[in-house]
């Protein structure tokens, strides 16, 4: 079922967080009041993936609805010299079929508030602006051109009239920079994207909105009174609250505003897994940049109480499976617009799940590969380079199909018992359709930057 109403639409990804990190998911370290009331007002999802394990290109699957791969970015965008070695692109190309510009041709107003690290970043300083992807207005962070707000840090006991200052180079990505503390800046993306949604009412224009935290990725700056004993992961436990309750005060101004409530989609998921130590990937084996679950599934919230199913408000889909490339022709269906005909996603459009009225899942397969500069990471030598979903099923396997594990995710989504002796029909079927997607896509470098002890 369509929006009678074309809805406002706000997404909320989150950098680096963990699939158990939301108080709603299991946390029971940390409380995340209000994520949990988007959930007890909506849905709460539990096999959403992104589509990769690392940043910009979980970043670019999630704007495009296409597997980033497409656009040569498959780790994330580092400097120059880096990403050439890495085999990629240095940003992503504007010419990319962006949720934000379809909308924003279609009347919407648009505006990106956050973290961006799809091209201007390190030395590159010569990427399109965020407003070439289809923004009307953007505030960003050191991995993005244009308007930003910069970290200053202060310490428990330091002089608060000599904070220290994180990424200064990045004063020259575009102008207009605003120095603010570490622990208030998911704040200051909160104050942009109110000011943003203001005028958006007044003009009586839908409104698209990113607000993508740089909140909960390290180094951990939480305010010096929540510091506790130090140790990272206290400190990640306290980043984790404050930017709940920083983004709190968007939730409630759509909540509280009988207009915004009634016809606004608000989704909040992470980019990937967390780092070992610090989020939780609840259940699921792996952290960010593996290919195992730990870093591809991510706690998907949604909440649109007046445009959901009555009877699925305040629920727990634990069955569909579907992803970030998803969410592009879904969002554009549900606002009943049409991309142009030219453009085919790699996503499918699933309004029924996202609305509540439907717990199927996606009908193609779904696919992944690794970065390209992490086959050996957080001590794990020889990582998976490939990965295939397929219903009950999953597939990890070595670029050229050799060491297949296999996975029945119904009954151990733990990935703890390999199936691929007993079902080599099922290995074979995965792993020819797993390599064919992979030869369709652009190649990086993955191959030539695999260490030698594990040639």
């Amino acid at each position: 079922m369509q929006a009678t109403n074309r809805p406002n639409i706000i997404l909320v990804f989150i950098d680096d967080m963990g699939w158990g990190d939301f108080s709603c998911f299991g946390n029971q370290d940390a409380s995340t009041p209000h994520i949990d009331r988007l959930a007890k007002e909506g849905i709460s999802f539990e096999q959403f993936y992104v589509n990769s394990p690392i940043c910009s290109p979980s970043r670019v699957a999630i704007s495009t609805g296409q597997y980033p791969q497409r656009w040569r970015i498959s780790s994330y965008l580092g400097h120059r010299a880096q990403n050439k070695k890495r085999g990629m692109a240095q940003w992503l190309d504007p010419k990319a079929p962006m949720l934000a510009r379809f909308l924003q041709n279609s009347g919407y107003a648009t505006g990106h508030f956050g973290k961006w690290h799809m091209g201007g970043q390190r030395d590159v300083n010569d990427a399109p602006a965020i407003s070439e992807y289809g923004f009307d207005q953007a505030l960003t962070n050191f991995e993005g051109m244009g308007p930003k707000l910069l970290p200053l840090t202060l310490k428990p006991g330091q002089d608060k009239s000599k904070p220290g200052r994180l990424w200064h180079h990045a004063e020259r990505l575009g102008k207009g920079y605003q120095w603010m503390q570490r622990s208030e800046i998911t704040g200051g993306f909160v104050d942009a994207a109110l000011s943003f949604i203001k005028q958006a009412k007044q003009d009586e224009t839908p409104f698209y909105l990113n607000l993508w935290p740089d909140d909960v990725h390290s180094p951990f700056w939480p305010s010096v009174d929540q510091w506790g004993d130090g140790e990272k992961r206290t400190l990640y436990l306290a980043v984790l609250e404050e930017m709940d309750r920083q983004l709190g005060r968007l939730f409630q101004h759509v909540q509280n505003d009988p207009a915004l409530s009634k016809n606004t989609i608000i989704l909040a998921c992470s980019d990937n897994g967390p780092d070992p130590g610090l989020g939780s990937p609840g259940p699921f084996r792996g952290y960010k940049t593996q290919l195992f679950e730990g870093g591809i599934r991510s706690s998907l919230v949604a909440w649109a109480p007046k445009l959901m199913k009555k009877d699925a408000l305040g629920t727990i889909n634990q069955d569909s499976i579907f992803s970030a490339i998803d969410l592009v022709p879904t969002l554009l269906n549900i606002c009943n617009i049409s991309p142009p005909d030219k453009i085919t996603f790699d996503g499918e459009s699933l309004p029924s799940v996202l609305l509540g009225q439907s717990k199927k899942s996606k009908n193609k397969m779904m696919f992944f590969r690794r970065p390209p500069d992490r086959d050996s990471f957080y001590g794990v030598k020889d990582l998976p380079d490939l990965a295939v979903r397929n219903g009950r099923w999953k597939l990890l396997c070595e670029y050229d199909g050799s060491s297949p594990l296999l996975y029945d995710l119904l009954t151990d989504r733990e990935e703890t018992k390999n199936l691929a002796k007993q079902k080599t029909d099922m290995v074979t079927e995965l792993t020819q359709s797993v390599i064919a997607w992979h030869k369709s896509m652009p190649a990086d470098n993955g191959p030539a930057l695999v260490p030698k002890a594990n040639q």
